[in-house]
């Protein structure tokens, strides 16, 4: 009885222990139930409900698609085991068949558009719709999470192997945008014939989700560069879209002492003038020459060179041209080298898991030794050519068979981050103008160039901004938004947030073709099997029964 008392006592303990005590354990190998520092921190102090509605729910998702969902759940529960007013509901919009049309229409105008997968299961084929996304509800403002990582040459296991490392990412961008108040300050330069404000709009609209957004020019400095400075540094971060005006020495100075007190900029850069649309004349012509920005020796100061040759590259988006005469011709996607398509094989933040990204007459970046660590974030295959400038260019490239071997240089970088303690350019230089509190070596601060201006560019059609990297002729969308907004948020970024992209999760997938030609003999393995050894196990025990009490 005594011991009896005792571990009833010890039952009660634990229990009344366990009760105020929470802890989980994450048993797997890559963590991936463990939430990052910096997710955890926007939610830990919500003190009223955040509601969100999940849409990946149905009866026909493929099997895939039934672990992005369970993912996707595990990992709200692990949001709402750190707070509990994280509340989470799983919806299927396309249940009813009496509200399913009006659904489809209602979330499609808020910008949830559907997905249509082929679903390979039991031999079969069929189709099927989902709306891959989830809405976020907080105090009365609502923002749409997308739970689908979409990447160019992918299958569908890929895709939610890519859409689960970006979950956690995914989610804690939604929560920071509901629960943060914006803080950085954001200038678009202007002055230097950058580009319209239509061919950033759509951009510039999503970093307003983040950041307080303004245009700045610079045509001040010319009659009080003093207070150009003085202004353009309280700003976080500076954007240059595409200069085609040469910068004045007194502009740069500016530019420079921005740097200098640790100002952060993303710089979009053309070192070859030449437009797509110069081609779309009778002679289906153009010529690419030199665009002198008077910018050579800022950025070699830095650490690196903006080469003006266009890069020309095998592995490349299309352009679509109509070929024919008259009623009779169509419009034809065809192959066009100086669209390179760009990707990173490293794991950064700002490009781990990224789409390719499209560029239009890139130019080539050396970089060069000092003490600023460089990362190179975009770069061309391997198959990959440089052509000198002034030089024509021509549509008729694309019905001529093009040589392999011509294309004999590796791979060619596109786009990098700078970070450091820069030098200044104007160190030891008479500059153009007396300016207070000049440094020479600026705090440590981060610069990334991209060597084409069009990398940021939307098209726009009667007037209206279209999708930045959605290239409308063949249907595919690029990785030109994301890759922004990651190099933007990586700049600015204080909360480590953007760090959470550089998660590793490794997802494990059933192989349905094996589980559709081997379904039967794994069915009779289970039914018959566990029948034959009941069997065996009866007559051994039979056997054995009567041989003893027969003895």
């Amino acid at each position: 009885m005594k011991y009896i008392l005792i571990l009833i006592i010890a039952l009660m303990a634990i229990n009344f222990i366990s009760s105020k005590v929470f802890k989980r354990f994450d048993l797997t190998t890559d963590q991936r139930y463990t939430l990052s520092e910096s997710a955890t921190e926007i939610i830990e102090d919500l003190e009223s409900p955040m509601v969100l509605d999940v849409f990946l729910e149905g009866e026909d998702f493929p099997s895939e698609f039934r672990r992005l969902k369970n993912e996707t759940k595990q990992l709200l529960e692990e949001f709402s085991a750190v707070n509990n007013n994280i509340i989470f509901n799983f919806i299927n919009p396309l249940e009813d068949e009496s509200t399913r049309e009006r659904n489809i229409q209602q979330l499609t105008q808020r910008g949830l558009t559907p997905m249509q997968l082929s679903v390979q299961e039991n031999g079969k084929s069929s189709q099927a719709v989902i709306f891959p996304w989830a809405l976020a509800s907080y105090n009365e403002r609502t923002v749409i999470i997308p739970l689908v990582k979409n990447k160019i040459g992918t299958s569908q296991q890929e895709l939610v192997s890519n859409s689960v490392q970006h979950l956690e990412y995914a989610f804690a961008d939604g929560f920071s945008k509901l629960t943060k108040p914006k803080r950085r300050k954001i200038a678009i330069l202007k002055g230097n014939k950058q580009l319209e404000d239509k061919y950033i709009a759509n951009f510039v609209k999503k970093l307003g989700a983040y950041y307080y957004i303004a245009p700045f020019t610079l045509d001040s400095v010319a009659s009080n560069p003093q207070k150009t400075l003085k202004a353009i540094n309280r700003f976080d971060l500076i954007i240059s879209a595409k200069p085609t005006e040469a910068f004045s020495e007194e502009e740069k100075l500016v530019l420079d002492q921005y740097t200098m007190h640790g100002g952060k900029s993303l710089w979009l850069i053309d070192a070859v003038a030449m437009e797509k649309d110069s081609l779309y004349n009778a002679t289906g012509t153009s010529y690419a020459v030199n665009r002198d920005l008077n910018l050579t020796d800022f950025f070699f100061k830095y650490g690196i060179r903006i080469n003006p040759y266009l890069v020309s590259t095998l592995y490349s988006a299309p352009i679509t041209l109509a070929m024919g005469e008259g009623s009779q011709s169509q419009f034809q996607h065809l192959k066009w080298p100086y669209s390179p398509l760009a990707g990173s094989s490293s794991k950064h933040p700002i490009t781990n898991n990224l789409n390719l990204v499209k560029f239009d007459f890139a130019n080539q970046i050396d970089l060069l030794k000092n003490e600023i660590h460089k990362t190179i974030l975009l770069e061309t295959a391997p198959l990959t050519k440089l052509e000198g400038t002034p030089r024509e260019v021509s549509l008729e490239l694309v019905t001529k068979e093009q040589n392999p071997q011509s294309f004999n240089t590796d791979n060619q970088t596109l786009a990098v981050l700078l970070e450091g303690q820069f030098n200044s350019v104007y160190t030891n230089r008479i500059k153009p103008f007396n300016i207070q509190d000049s440094k020479n070596k600026s705090v440590t601060t981060k610069m990334i160039v991209i060597a084409d201006g069009d990398v940021i560019k939307n098209d726009v059609i009667r007037n209206v901004p279209q999708e930045l990297g959605f290239d409308r002729w063949t249907g595919k969308t690029y990785g030109n938004k994301e890759f922004l907004l990651n190099a933007v948020n990586y700049l600015l970024d204080d909360n480590g947030l953007i760090n959470i992209r550089s998660k590793e999760i490794d997802v494990a997938f059933l192989n349905q073709q094996k589980i559709a030609s081997e379904k039967t003999k794994w069915q009779l393995i289970n039914i018959l099997l566990p029948l034959v050894l009941l069997g065996v196990l009866g007559f051994a025990f039979n056997y054995l029964r009567k041989k003893k009490y027969a003895s």
